[in-house]
């Protein structure tokens, strides 16, 4: 790391942490565009009713990267990831976002609050992996994001699928930690933390009561909706120190088994820790049958 790091411009005063509350704009183009998109994302966080306090991290972050005097990209290719996270109101998982921002210019979990996500898309945007693989990732795996991908290739679900050999796999590794700005591979398998089964079953619940009585705002997701309409709704809320956030899913799959309104994906995750994801599905079959399950966990009975 270098050891003059970049600095911030402020023409007014200090707001809360050493970020301005009133940052001279850079006049980087980059800088600008990105903290445009976390802006953007805490706008959207605000009206989806998510928490004050995620809401304000994401705001300070999109400060913080407005004000800098030096590229962001630059700060990336020198320093890594860890040279963001060494900036005021930059965490480990906002930190990814602005990584994934200046290397690819998407966002998954911006795409996603939108509605305008499509996975299939951005899995093809990876060394071999064409539309067949593309499509088994999103619909068979319920996969949508990098994140998700790095984990599935790092703890050994995606050896286990079909026409995912050692090779294509260790590829896909190191695509995706490159694209993610990885400076060590991150194996959610091996050690990383995960909120309990309980806590994720207490979340699908909270989000299916939430969602019958029509008290969630809805967002009209771009995939399998010709109409536009706004069907699908969204949930951000906190168990301690964890943020999650849920939607039913819109998978194809989901929607040709008429799923839709049974299948839920929640998303994970802390502020030192990136994001993870898992599906919570009635279970029609064995012992649980009738029974709330997280798919992969079955095992794990809640606490």
């Amino acid at each position: 790391m270098s050891d003059v790091g970049p600095t911030i411009s402020n023409a007014g005063a200090q707001g809360e942490g050493g970020v301005p509350s009133h940052p001279k704009p850079s006049g980087l183009p980059e800088n600008r565009a990105v903290a445009a998109k976390l802006q953007e994302y805490a706008s959207l966080l605000e009206q989806q009713q998510a928490n004050p306090f995620r809401v304000k991290a994401y705001e300070r972050a999109a400060l913080t990267i407005a004000g800098l005097d030096r590229p962001v990209g630059e700060i990336l290719a020198s320093e890594g990831q860890e040279g963001l996270t060494d900036l005021p109101s930059i965490g480990v998982g906002i930190a990814g976002a602005v990584s994934q921002l200046v290397r690819t210019g998407r966002w998954p979990q911006l795409e996603r609050l939108r509605g305008t996500l499509d996975p299939e898309a951005l899995f093809r945007t990876l060394p071999g992996v064409g539309p067949g693989l593309a499509r088994g990732l999103a619909e068979e795996m319920h996969l949508d994001s990098l994140e998700a991908l790095e984990a599935a290739a790092s703890d050994g679900r995606l050896d286990r699928v079909k026409g995912w050999g050692r090779k294509r796999v260790a590829m896909v590794r190191a695509a995706t930690a490159e694209r993610l700005g990885r400076t060590r591979m991150r194996a959610r398998g091996e050690g990383a933390p995960r909120p309990g089964v309980d806590l994720i079953l207490d979340v699908d619940r909270e989000y299916r009561q939430k969602a019958a009585s029509g008290t969630l705002r809805r967002i009209a997701p771009k995939r399998f909706n010709p109409t536009h309409e706004a069907w699908l709704p969204i949930l951000h809320t906190e168990r301690g120190p964890w943020s999650f956030t849920a939607l039913f899913s819109n998978t194809a799959q989901a929607h040709s088994l008429e799923r839709t309104g049974d299948w839920v994906v929640i998303y994970y995750h802390t502020d030192a820790a990136p994001e993870g994801q898992c599906t919570v599905v009635t279970e029609t079959h064995g012992p649980l049958a009738g029974r709330r399950v997280v798919r992969g966990r079955e095992a794990e009975p809640p606490s």
